[in-house]
């Protein structure tokens, strides 16, 4: 029986062997000081060793800081010096070896930084607490409980971009064979493409032009470092939920075909995440138009995420063209095995861990 979930997809030179993809979720598990901070640890490969075995076709590895102020919390995993690359090959190595594509996500949490694990509470983390000074496209706080961050002059705009080039050129370098631009859930890049958070007058803000300038300088920045082979990805937040006030559904669609002229391979569609107060009508699969919408309307392909828990409901976006791959979030929080129990329940033969022979998750 052929599946449409377990279908190869080849981008440029990497063919990933199938369509379930882990979705980069933040441990807020790293080291928060000393020589090792930012880099995995034991806990980080013991989590992502456990999912590589459950057998995605990908596994993007959680937002990396391009830089220590990028970070969402001190327990942020990074990718901004060498010491953190060795720590991330322990987990490419792994992957690898059990045939996942190694892919991780570069960010930055503009006016959303600096702040506890979120397991602890995520409010504002002051100085005095290990916290910093959190930088935005204008001096414009996320809430009333989050501080003022400072606004990035045009030569800091400058150096966010060679930062996450720099990220990339190191993401290689640690074994990585896909690289994410995070662009969504109301961290830095999508603070400047959102009119709520974006009241700059310079060349980044103001038109749409100048709110998407940084995204496709980065993208373009991005390209020059991992060359022509290696797959590109941005993850955008395809509405604020407050249109037609915010970033918009409209303006996803068209910022998708900038992309794709500018080197990104995958629209990696989410939603949400700019502001605290947004209504969001969440249910199963509730961000899978978006993913639709882009991949029909700018010719990009697309990963659809949001509320995919049931394995027919992931063959069926596939099956019917509403995306070219699912991204699997907290369910694979809950079964790290989910995509060799999809392969199960649709009768594909998966290749197993020869360790794990006794199980029962070899196909019906």
């Amino acid at each position: 029986m052929t599946s449409n979930l377990f279908t190869p997809l080849t981008i440029r030179g990497t063919t990933i062997p199938n369509r379930i993809w882990m979705a980069p979720m933040c441990q807020y598990s790293a080291d928060a000081s000393g020589p090792a901070t930012g880099a995995p640890n034991d806990w980080h490969l013991q989590h992502y060793a456990s999912r590589a075995i459950g057998g995605p076709g990908l596994i993007l590895v959680e937002a990396s800081g391009v830089v220590p102020e990028g970070r969402i919390s001190p327990g942020d995993l990074g990718i901004w010096n060498d010491v953190q690359v060795e720590g991330h090959r322990r987990l490419t190595a792994f992957m690898r070896a059990h045939g996942v594509v190694p892919g991780i996500q570069l960010a930055h949490a503009g006016r959303k930084a600096s702040t506890d694990l979120e397991f602890n509470g995520g409010g504002a983390l002051p100085a005095d607490r290990g916290g910093w000074t959190a930088v935005g496209p204008s001096a414009i706080a996320f809430s009333e409980a989050m501080p003022v961050p400072h606004e990035l002059s045009i030569e800091e705009v400058g150096g966010v971009v060679t930062a996450f080039a720099d990220a990339a050129r190191r993401s290689l370098e640690a074994g990585y064979e896909v690289v994410e631009i995070h662009a969504a859930h109301g961290y830095l890049l999508h603070e400047f493409l959102s009119p709520v958070s974006n009241h700059r007058e310079d060349a980044y803000g103001g038109s749409f032009e100048g709110r998407t300038r940084i995204v496709l300088e980065i993208a373009d920045a991005v390209r020059a470092v991992v060359g022509e082979r290696t797959p590109v990805f941005c993850r955008v937040s395809a509405t604020d939920w407050i249109e037609p006030e915010g970033w918009t559904a409209d303006d996803t669609v068209r910022l998708t075909a900038l992309l794709r002229e500018h080197g990104v391979d995958l629209l990696d569609v989410s939603s949400g995440g700019n502001l605290p107060r947004a209504s969001i009508p969440t249910g199963p699969g509730y961000q899978v138009p978006f993913a639709a919408r882009a991949r029909r309307e700018a010719g990009l392909p697309t990963a659809a995420a949001g509320l995919i828990t049931e394995v027919r409901q992931a063959e069926k976006i596939i099956a019917d063209g509403e995306a070219d791959a699912v991204m699997i979030g907290r369910e694979l929080l809950r079964n790290p095995y989910w995509p060799r129990q999809a392969a199960r329940e649709l009768g594909h033969s998966h290749p197993l861990p020869p360790q794990y022979g006794r199980s029962d998750l070899r196909p019906n």
